[in-house]
């Protein structure tokens, strides 16, 4: 309702000439140098003086739930207003009330009535029809019109300037609504709605919150205002027949309860079923408390929306005040709401005096134009200082009874929040809350604003709820009632591969390996899914699957079951479930043995193995030439000699039919990890070359998807599938390349006619067809190169289909107890079993990647032997070397000019002597030098003892 503020204009005017005669007299009075000593304190101007009383206005309807619950209010916060002397401050607030009752026309009459005594503010209505009449007259008159009630989402700001909802906007209770289908794991929805702005915006909201879950309203059913009883129950009665049970009901709380004793009547509040009520059911609940038992009995296991106002010492205080004030009037949360309105007024008057505004009116010329009309229109004026006002409620910032009052750039109350009640018992108990803050919670939304927003579905939580039927397990959701529709389900008509699906004289008129398991998977569902099998295309020709899916999108048909393909572009407009079969394109080509070839021995290796294999031959025999050199007589020599035995001794390891021995420990850890390896290579190469002689190699001219592509023969593909538009539009193949075929005769006999004989180069198609191909072909023809598009078969259900989920499972279960492969054996048990793909001779040779390991141990191997042989030759070559003492004595004999080499390094070709000596002679050497030193040793010591004697 509107409260409107009436100015008393002749006292005012009186009291005006007073104060100005004072302020002459003061002038007068006071002298010059004071004056121009308060000069800047004197610049601002004095506060005007407050009208004596201001008249609000309140239009709603007095008998209906909220406007019981808001008259009370209405008249406790006017009373309020004016006890409190801090607030407006000598100014007497009145409310003057009109009755709406109900109607579009009484209530644009009232507002225009109560616009005749020049209001400043307008407080309502509860009725968002009526909200959007009254507007256009608050727009035209400037006056701001506050309604504690209408909560239409499209009472925007944009159109309507001067309307503000002191309430929380039902946008953010159907989004609220949205997040718990979404919790609940449904899929639709059924929208039970009065046929009104509020009614049909608010379910329209909901429709685009639910499409942001990926759930939808698959039915709008709206009933008519006022409608009867009997109405409500041939609405229901076919809501019924629909396969959703979850039914969101948001109509008016002073008749919404006749749709849930109508329901109960046709025992629809059983178990199974969904009821979900926005906050007009709470508000009639507490409108009833206490609610009789009968009441509460039709409503057992519903789940209802109530606006969440913040638990606060003064929300208790006028709680505790209610029953004084109307004890015949029962409390609701729109009361909160009626109380908070006319204080947001209050507080906005005295800010908006505070700031020296005054508030004036003036005639319409707009209206004055209108001299027709008997209406006495030009009555009406405009709030001169309407647009400042406004600006003032906006820019309000304190905290109320329903929690802090506050509004955001949308003109809507901040931190919406609502409980989310279930109805079980002897009433109403809280299960959660919902905010735009942080989603459905069990903690109160006033203690999360503090932590960051957070609607992850992962924080989501309720308390347990009892659904219709006390039943504890959320609801499915959905079902297929006895007396509803059958499934419809669109079957390919197939003229080829019939032995995956194809049209049958017997019941159910279908049948096939697809057909199989899809009634594998039916019967494993908890639920009874009545069904008909209706077959798609004309059977002369296999039908196109992108326009049976098509079919399915535009509702032709519920489901379609066979070899569906599981591709990109359908997903976006289906759902499909868990794939029963792998498959994915090949292509197919003739094939022809190949000819045995004279250099067939070197197949088994590549060209790379073939090189390091002879580079390490040499490699070992150098190393064992080294290693053996200083022992070994067999490796001593000229050197043609020794190279020759160089080359001998490698290549003959090959064989093992080596003559020379090796004497050295090194050598023969060198040999015996290269005869191992030999032996590895041998065996290998050996087996290669058994399989390349005696196996059956077939070549095609065709090696794979590259080399199509990059011909310009024709292409065969399957009439029908989805190849032709893969080839087309992923592959930039020339639609003129493209050649469709009716079925496998077709199929063999292109393939043997070739493209010269009108035939075609190769047929790409899915690996299904082709395994049944390739078996009734006697395997004349063959895949070529790998597989290039990896999908499966499944069956497409229309979009967000709940059956599509189940029967997933379904198939999952089929596939873990291994039904699957038994209903594959039953239907596609090959008679002749052959090699899907020709093998090419490279990708059955030895590559350098299967024996490097072998080849590195051998390597570490070498370089370990030549590491230690090479620090035992030089650790001897020290030894060799002259000692100091007697490099010394020979200096003293030797001329200073030829000396310049008596201290010389040891040169590298001494080095190569060493080396090229035999370890005997280096032994013996060693040997006499050391008996050599000892002699000299113990004859220097003889001398001095001598000496020592002679002395002595």
């Amino acid at each position: 309702m509107g409260f409107f503020l009436m100015i008393r204009g002749a006292s005012m005017v009186k009291a005006m000439r007073i104060v100005l005669l004072l302020c002459v007299s003061v002038l007068w009075v006071f002298p010059k140098e004071c004056a121009c000593r308060n000069l800047s304190s004197s610049s601002s101007p004095p506060l005007l003086q407050r009208p004596s009383s201001v008249n609000v206005g309140a239009l709603f309807t007095y008998d209906s739930f909220i406007g019981r619950a808001a008259k009370p209010a209405f008249k406790a916060a006017m009373d309020d207003v004016n006890a409190d002397q801090t607030v407006l401050k000598g100014t007497k607030l009145n409310i003057v009330f009109q009755d709406s009752n109900c109607s579009g026309f009484i209530g644009t009459m009232g507002a225009l009535q109560l616009m005749e005594a020049k209001v400043v503010a307008s407080i309502g209505p509860q009725s968002s029809g009526i909200a959007h009449m009254i507007a256009y007259v608050a727009n035209e008159l400037h006056v701001p019109l506050l309604s504690f009630g209408a909560t239409d989402p499209t009472l925007s700001s944009l159109q309507y300037p001067y309307f503000l909802r002191t309430t929380q906007n039902d946008y953010f209770q159907m989004y609220g609504i949205a997040d718990f289908v979404s919790y609940s794991g449904w899929r639709q929805v059924i929208a039970i709605f009065v046929d009104d702005e509020c009614g049909r915006n608010g379910i329209s909201v909901l429709g685009d919150a639910l499409a942001k879950k990926r759930a939808r309203i698959s039915y709008k059913a709206a009933i008519t205002p006022g409608a009867d009883s009997s109405s409500i129950k041939d609405l229901l009665v076919s809501v019924n027949l629909m396969a959703s049970r979850v039914y969101v009901v948001h109509v008016n709380p002073d008749s919404g309860l006749n749709v849930f004793s109508v329901a109960k009547s046709l025992g629809m509040m059983g178990s199974g079923y969904v009821w979900i009520t926005t906050d007009w059911l709470p508000t009639a609940l507490d409108s009833m408390e206490p609610a009789d038992s009968d009441t509460m009995d039709l409503l057992q296991g519903v789940v209802a929306f109530r606006h969440y106002t913040t638990e606060s010492s003064m929300k208790r205080q006028f709680v505790a005040r209610w029953k004084n004030l109307r004890p015949k009037d029962a409390f609701n949360s729109y009361a909160l709401y009626a109380y908070d309105s006319v204080w947001l007024i209050a507080r906005a008057l005295d800010v908006f005096f505070k700031e020296n505004n005054r508030i004036t009116f003036s005639n319409d010329t707009n209206l004055h134009k209108i001299n027709a009309s008997s209406l006495q229109l030009s009555a009406l004026s405009v709030f001169n200082e309407g647009e400042k006002f406004m600006e003032t409620i906006l820019g309000m910032n304190y905290t109320g009874v329903t929690g802090p009052i506050m509004f955001d750039s949308e003109r809507n109350r901040v931190n919406p929040a609502y409980e989310v009640l279930n109805i079980a018992g002897t009433g109403p108990r809280r299960v959660g809350f919902w905010s735009n803050h942080s989603g459905l919670s069990v903690v109160h939304p006033e203690t999360l604003y503090s932590k960051p927003p957070n609607t992850s579905t992962a924080n989501q939580r309720l308390h347990g709820i009892i659904w219709p039927g006390e039943v504890i397990k959320p609801p499915r959701g959905w079902v297929f009632p006895n007396n509803g529709k059958p499934l419809k389900i669109a079957v390919p008509n197939r003229v080829s591969y019939t032995a995956y699906v194809s049209k049958d004289k017997n019941p159910p008129g279908v049948r096939g390996y697809c057909i199989d398991v899809f009634e594998a998977a039916i019967e494993l569902l908890p639920y009874p899914v009545p069904r008909t099998y209706i077959l798609y295309g004309d059977g002369k020709k296999n039908p196109s699957y992108d326009n049976l899916i098509n079919e399915v999108v535009a509702d032709n048909f519920d489901v379609a079951v066979g070899d569906i393909t599981i591709v990109t572009n359908r997903t976006r407009f289906v759902d499909f479930t868990q794939p029963f079969i792998e498959s994915g394109l090949v292509v197919v080509a003739p094939v022809k043995e190949a000819k045995s070839s004279p250099w067939s021995f070197l197949k088994p290796f590549t060209i790379e193995m073939w090189a390091v294999t002879g580079a390490f031959f040499l490699f070992v025999g150098a190393i064992v030439w080294i290693l053996e050199h200083r022992f070994n007589e067999e490796f001593r020599g000229p050197p043609r000699r020794q190279l020759i035995t160089i080359f001998w001794f490698s290549f003959s390891t090959m064989f093992f039919s080596h003559r020379e021995n090796t004497v050295s420990s090194l050598g023969r850890l060198v040999l015996i990890i290269w005869l191992f390896v030999v032996l590895i290579i041998n065996s290998s190469y050996t087996a290669s070359l058994t399989s390349i002689l005696t196996v059956q190699q077939l070549t095609s001219r065709i090696e794979g998807i590259d080399s199509l592509i990059a011909s310009n023969e024709p292409i065969g593909v399957q009439d029908g599938t989805f190849a032709r538009n893969y080839l087309v539009n992923e592959l930039n193949i020339a639609p003129s390349r493209i050649v469709p075929l009716r079925d496998e005769e077709h199929y063999l006999s292109a393939l043997q006619r070739g493209p010269k004989a009108g035939g075609v180069a190769a047929i790409v198609d899915e690996l299904p067809y082709i395994e049944v191909l390739l078996t009734n072909s006697n395997c004349k023809f063959r895949t070529v190169g790998q597989e290039f598009t990896r999908t499966g078969w499944g069956f497409a259900f229309q979009r967000d289909s709940p059956l599509a989920v189940d029967m997933s499972t379904a198939i999952l279960q089929l596939s873990e107890e291994g039904e699957l492969e038994k209903i594959h054996r039953k239907w596609l048990n090959y008679k002749h079993e052959c090699s899907m793909q020709i093998s090419k001779t490279e990708d059955s040779q030895l590559s350098l990647k299967s024996f490097w390991g072998l080849f590195l141990i051998c390597g570490i191997t070498c370089f370990l032997a030549l590491t230690v042989f090479f620090w035992r030759v030089f650790w001897q070559y020290q030894r060799l070397l002259p000692d100091s003492g007697a490099e010394e004595r020979a200096g003293e004999v030797s001329e200073s000019s030829r000396s310049g080499r008596g201290l010389r390094a040891p040169s590298f070709k001494e080095l190569i002597k060493v080396v090229d000596k035999k370890e005997a002679e280096i032994k013996e050497i060693l040997k006499q030098k050391s008996s050599k030193k000892l002699k000299t040793t113990q004859s220097g010591a003889g001398s001095s003892h001598s000496q020592h004697s002679e002395i002595t």
